[in-house]
C-alpha cells in the first residue's frame, strides 16, 4: 500500500506555506534547506529542499524550484511505500514508456527515492 502526498513546487515555499496555513489552518512540520544537504549550494543554500506542512487537515510536501516556475510544473504526485520492493515495482511500472528524471536509489536522508514522468506527462516521486 502507498500513501499519496501532494508535492508542490514553488518560487517561495515558505510564503506559499504561510498563505495556505492562514487560509486553511495548520502548521509547518519540518523544513530542510539545500544548505542542510551534503552538497554545497552557494546562493541556493537557504532555499527549501523539502518542507512538510499540514493545512486543512491534509499533509503537503513543498520545495523551492531552482528553475523558473511555469504553470504545469508546480506539482508532483509523491507515493510513499513501506517497503523498497513495493517502491521499486511501482517505479518500474510507472516509468514504462515514460522518462526517468532521477533513478530510484538510496538517498542521504534515508531510504530510497526516485522521480519520473509517466507516458502521460504526470510527474511522480517514489519514496520507500
Amino acid at each position: 500500500m502507498a500513501t499519496l502526498k501532494p508535492f508542490l513546487f514553488s518560487e517561495d515555499s515558505r510564503a506559499q506555506a504561510e498563505f495556505y496555513i492562514g487560509a486553511l489552518g495548520g502548521e509547518i512540520q519540518s523544513v530542510m534547506t539545500f544548505g542542510d544537504g551534503p552538497e554545497p549550494h552557494g546562493a541556493n543554500k537557504d532555499k527549501v529542499m523539502h518542507m512538510c506542512l499540514t493545512a486543512g487537515g491534509v499533509t503537503f510536501f513543498m520545495a523551492d524550484l531552482l528553475d523558473p516556475l511555469t504553470r504545469g510544473n508546480g506539482f508532483s504526485l509523491n507515493l510513499i511505500f513501506e517497503s523498497s520492493a513495493e517502491g521499486k515495482d511501482a517505479f518500474d511500472n510507472l516509468a514504462a514508456g515514460g522518462n526517468v528524471l532521477h533513478p530510484l536509489e538510496p538517498v542521504f536522508w534515508g531510504g530510497m527515492y526516485g522521480q519520473l514522468e509517466d507516458k502521460f506527462g504526470v510527474q511522480w516521486m517514489i519514496s520507500c
